[in-house]
């Protein structure tokens, strides 16, 4: 099921974010992670100069995520995932789930079972 990514709200959160990781699967299933600087432009996120195997991961299976790291410890983790559509040497990542994630500080209320403090997009 996809979750609809309010797209204003990720625009104005990428702004408080520098790079992020790019996380793609090959047919082993084993993860590919790599820096990219990724722009939002007309509801995707665009990603050039991808390597081969980037390329080929997605290109093989589609579900992506892009990890933006916090800029400061206790920072929120900028998390999206997304449908990848592999260009001649580029990467367009249509969102389909967006969250800020970090560990919930002690005393923090959080949901049953979930010691995390979460913010969807």
């Amino acid at each position: 099921m996809s979750v609809k990514v309010d797209l204003d709200t990720l625009s104005d959160t990428l702004r408080d974010f520098s790079f992020a990781y790019l996380v793609t699967v090959g047919d082993d299933f084993r993860a590919h992670t790599v820096a990219v600087d990724p722009t939002l432009t007309s509801g995707a996120l665009h990603i050039g100069g991808v390597g081969n195997s980037t390329r080929r991961n997605a290109s093989a299976h589609p579900a992506v995520t892009l990890v933006w790291p916090p800029r400061a410890p206790g920072g929120y983790t900028l998390i999206v995932d997304g449908a990848a559509v592999v260009g001649d040497d580029s990467l367009r990542v249509e969102p389909t789930g967006a969250v800020l994630h970090r560990p919930a500080a002690p005393g923090t209320a959080t949901g049953p079972g979930c010691g995390d403090d979460c913010v969807p997009l």
